[in-house]
């Protein structure tokens, strides 16, 4: 299903995946449980569509089943949320709701928790 181009593909050419709402998750890469638990069994999947040179950035899809779990980012990431519902709360107490349609940003060292009430998917790009 995906292709992970290699670091060493420096090619300006674009990649894009039409219709993502639309692939099963089967067809996704299984990326395993979600680590640092706090509720449930969250599972993720997804696919890369970018990489960039010695992996500083990428963009891909994400999946994730409901769970409750302790978040860190380590790298910016925005996110435009296509699926499925979520709470993040930030150790401040500052609570961000998801939905279809919801897009965010999370800076590096942000630090809370997620509870994914109903599976999310989501486009994203990290650097």
């Amino acid at each position: 299903m995906s292709e992970t181009p290699s670091d060493a593909d420096e090619s300006p050419s674009v990649r894009a995946l039409a219709n993502p709402t639309e692939i099963d998750i089967d067809d996704l890469d299984d990326w395993g449980p979600v680590p640092d638990m706090i509720e449930g069994e969250s599972h993720t999947a997804g696919t890369v569509i970018y990489k960039g040179p010695d992996g500083e950035s990428e963009s891909g899809i994400w999946t994730c089943t409901p769970g409750y779990w302790e978040c860190t980012v380590e790298r910016d990431e925005f996110c435009h949320f296509l699926e499925g519902s979520a709470t993040y709360t930030h150790e401040d107490g500052t609570v961000t709701e998801i939905e279809p349609g919801t897009i965010a940003t999370f800076p590096a060292g942000w630090t809370g928790t997620c509870r994914v009430h109903e599976t999310v998917r989501k486009v994203y790009m990290c650097r």
